[in-house]
């Protein structure tokens, strides 16, 4: 009986665990930047998803030359390919929105 209760409450710890786990795709890399980011993740991906219509693969905050310095970078699969989508953190103006080439970053 035991051993049966042990089961039942490991197997309810996984199935109450999925959902949790199946949102960390959507964990951000650099998040670290955020506190310097004015413009929020939310409105930073539903500006890349009007831009690219698709769905984010990856995303990332991170420094890099044009606009502001600081931008959100999204993966967005959309027909059958990916693209990358740049938003100014600071401004929300999208900066890139292009076919990712052989070498992605």
């Amino acid at each position: 009986m035991k051993r049966t209760l042990t089961s039942l409450v490991l197997l309810s710890a996984v199935i109450v665990g999925a959902p949790a786990m199946a949102g960390a795709t959507h964990a951000m890399k650099g998040s670290a930047l955020a506190p310097m980011a004015h413009i929020k993740l939310a409105a930073a991906r539903a500006t890349a998803l009007k831009a690219r219509p698709g769905k984010i693969t990856d995303q990332e905050l991170e420094k890099e030359a044009g606009g502001s310095g600081l931008r959100y970078s999204f993966d967005i699969k959309s027909g059958g390919k990916t693209y990358e989508v740049g938003v100014d953190a600071k401004t929300g103006a999208v900066l890139e929105n292009a076919a990712e080439g052989k070498n992605p970053d």
